[in-house]
């Protein structure tokens, strides 16, 4: 039975990828279905309660910049906000919120609800119609058949979802629901490769039961920011996380039940994230430590219950109950629901293009998990890709791609495409080459005026942020300019700084190491570029300016390696010279680029050499 009228993108699936994705179609126009399993879960955080840190900071405030939704939501529902790496350089600064949990799967739901021409319907897809290498719809466990013109994928742990808790195991894609079946042997049958992951999550205690006073607090910002670039969400109060660490006896008493592990006993095949472990496997792999450092989070305002972040465990529960009770704080402390882990399906992403559509069935869309990613922010920022590349290829329009010089999200998706992943992959500063020129603070800069281009940043925004421009220029001209001899040498004398002989301009002071530009507020004070934004913009431009420079001749380079274009219809073969590997590897994703051959895991300067005089021939 086919039911409705035919959508120009469904997507499947209701967490942050499907979330994102379902927002972006929907704003540009698009007539959207959201076939989620269970509307009372949409924007639910399955792990953490928290978005942002190191390196995902900066892809929330990249997917704001564009238009998407995650950090109005994270900003309406935060707890705590906490400027990470403060200590270190300005490429380094990453923005982490502590989230409501139940806020924020609210007002995901709310604001999915007011978007015009975004449906929703609750249905397990089971299947999709495809024909002539082309999707055509899903189909889903009731029966039902759902027309469109392209499909979003964005089934997160849910794909044949195994739930492992101990030596017990049980079908699911969350604890307490039930995992997805079908489309994965669909997609084998038509020739996809696909693999096993797995992650985990810890248990979650009543917070009446832990003693905090011996713990180390960790409140939020004295001043605390926000993650959109418009609305006005600072907080007035915020709750604490804290900080405690395992021991020697809490690692034995966990080792007792090692033996029952799905871990170690052959039960899990897929592959668990590297950068974060279950607390099992950090004993095992770091067995020299006698110490874990253990994050107390809690997940909301009014709630008691506490997510205790570090100790994901996949043990039996009566294994985890005895080892969190040995955990300075946690004496007496009482379940709220054990840790488990989950393993699921993905599908090795260089089987995609960079606009997320697989390269086997034109209008199919994958997004989140089911690449190989892990992370809330790594999981919504494909979504948004996904979502804005399908609706562009309804309507026949050149597809939207991000480079790696233009945003972390063109990081990521580039390495997903031309490296693949043998395991969850999680994003980092240092995964991107140029992460001065990519900062948290300048999101709206690079990226605003692209999502205006794309119909998702109203002509609003577009105008607060021309404002925002005009006053960095303004703010230039002044500090170009010379200050009162006597006024500098009251402010350098009061830093320990020698007296200046000559006039001087503001520039070159505020980029000596230990002077601010807030420190001749007395000058600027009242005009108005003088605004907490635009101020963290002109200082971070004097202080960092060589460095940015030399990022952005980088970048000159790098651009006249992407201009060199390669055929969709390359013959490798007959490239003499290519290293068998490269020829495999060249043959198997189809770079579209030199820039992006270069960077395939595999492929040799070499070979890339034997590539640009065989096309220069």
């Amino acid at each position: 039975m086919v039911l409705d009228e035919k959508y120009d993108v469904i997507i499947v699936g209701g967490g942050h990828a499907g979330c994102e994705a379902a927002y972006s179609s929907a704003k540009m126009g698009a007539n959207v279905l959201l076939i989620t399993m269970n509307m009372q879960t949409i924007g639910q955080m399955s792990c953490n309660p928290a978005m942002g840190g190191v390196a995902k900071g900066q892809i929330v405030r990249e997917i704001d910049a564009l238009g998407g939704g995650s950090a109005l939501i994270t900003d309406k529902s935060m707890i705590q906000f906490r400027m990470l790496n403060r200590s270190k350089g300005p490429a380094m600064w990453s923005p982490r919120v502590q989230s409501d949990r139940m806020l924020f799967a609210q007002y995901w739901r709310e604001l999915l609800e007011e978007t015009p021409g975004l449906n929703m319907y609750q249905d397990m897809v089971v299947g999709l119609n495809v024909s002539d290498g082309t999707v055509h719809g899903v189909r889903t466990a009731l029966g039902l058949t759902f027309e469109a013109e392209t499909v979003v994928l964005t089934s997160g742990t849910f794909m044949n979802g195994l739930i492992h808790v101990g030596d017990k195991n049980f079908g699911g894609g969350r604890a307490g629901e039930r995992a997805s079946t079908g489309i994965t042997e669909e997609l084998v049958a038509l020739g996809f490769e696909s693999g096993r992951m797995k992650t985990g999550t810890p248990p979650r205690i009543d917070g009446r039961s832990i003693d905090y006073t011996v713990m180390e607090e960790q409140p939020g910002d004295h001043n605390p920011g926000q993650f959109s670039f418009e609305g006005n969400y600072a907080l007035e109060k915020q709750r604490s996380c804290w900080i405690t660490h395992t021991s020697q006896e809490v690692h034995d008493v966990l080792k007792k039940g090692f033996d029952r592990s799905p871990l170690f006993n052959g039960s899990i095949r897929g592959t668990g994230p590297r950068y974060c472990p279950s607390i099992e496997d950090k004993i095992d792999r770091f067995s020299e430590k006698s110490s874990h450092q253990i994050f107390v989070e809690p997940e909301g305002w009014n709630t008691v219950e506490v997510y205790v972040n570090g100790f994901s465990s996949s043990l039996p529960i009566e294994i985890q109950h005895e080892a969190i009770q040995k955990v300075k704080g946690f004496e007496n402390a009482k379940f709220f629901r054990p840790g488990y882990a989950i393993e699921y399906d993905y599908f090795p992403p260089t089987q995609l293009k960079h606009t997320l559509e697989t390269k086997l069935v034109s209008g199919l869309y994958f997004a989140g998990q089911i690449n190989g990613t892990t992370g809330y922010e790594e999981a919504a920022c494909q979504g948004l890709m996904a979502g804005v590349n399908a609706v562009l290829k309804t309507r026949g329009d050149d597809p939207f791609i991000l480079g790696r010089n233009d945003a972390y999200i063109g990081v990521l998706i580039d390495d997903l495409i031309t490296k693949g992943t043998e395991e969850p992959y999680r994003m980092f500063t240092s995964r991107a080459e140029y992460r001065l020129l990519l900062r948290q603070d300048n999101a709206d800069i690079r990226l605003a005026k692209l999502g205006h281009d794309i119909g998702l940043v109203s002509e609003n925004r577009i105008t607060l942020l021309k404002k925002k421009e005009l006053l960095i220029l303004e703010g230039n001209s002044a500090l170009d300019k010379n200050l009162p001899l006597p006024y500098v040498n009251t402010i350098l004398e009061s830093k320990g700084e020698r007296k200046a002989a000559e006039k001087i301009k503001t520039a070159k002071l505020v980029a000596r190491p230990n002077l601010k530009l807030t420190d001749f507020a007395t000058q600027f004070e009242g005009q108005e570029w003088w605004r907490p934004d635009v101020i963290e913009q002109l200082e971070i431009t004097i202080k960092y300016g060589g460095y940015i420079q030399r990022e952005r001749e980088n970048v000159e380079k790098m651009k006249r390696l992407n201009n060199k274009s390669i055929p969709s219809s390359f013959d490798y073969d007959k490239v003499k010279g290519l290293s068998y590997e490269g020829r495999d590897k060249l043959k198997a994703i189809e770079p579209a680029t030199i820039a992006q051959a270069s960077r395939i895991s595999g492929i040799s300067q070499s070979d890339i050499h034997v590539l640009l005089v065989y096309m220069g021939r």
